[in-house]
């Protein structure tokens, strides 16, 4: 599936499942195992366990399951793997203590000769 396909349909089950600030990270060229890193944040524990089941059945649904769901049993992360799109669905405790979009957007600054 392409990239940009896949990025779509990943934020449009995000969104259709009310998460909240979905942010799309363009790591081509930066990173070598995917092209997107989508990080959106739920409300609850079931809320983000919900959140990676869409996107995963929105994967499923368009012919093209996902290589994998990580997840524990009150999870606080789920992480859906595409491929070239990998989704990050967070509690807004977790994603405030990992910081992966800002650990991101630095490596794409530091890549480009950048710095904000």
């Amino acid at each position: 599936m392409d990239v940009k396909v896949a990025e779509k349909l990943a934020v449009a089950a995000l969104e259709e499942g009310k998460a909240r600030d979905i942010q799309v990270i363009d790591v081509e060229g930066v990173s070598n195992f995917t092209d997107r890193m989508i990080v959106a944040t739920g409300t609850s524990t079931t809320h983000v366990r919900s959140l990676g089941s869409m996107v995963d059945q929105a994967f499923k649904e368009a012919g093209e399951a996902s290589m994998g769901v990580e997840t524990g049993p009150e999870p606080d992360w789920v992480l859906v793997d595409h491929g070239n799109v990998i989704v990050h669905v967070m509690t807004e405790k977790a994603r405030a203590y990992y910081a992966i979009e800002k650990l991101w957007r630095m490596k794409e600054e530091a890549e480009s000769g950048t710095q904000s």
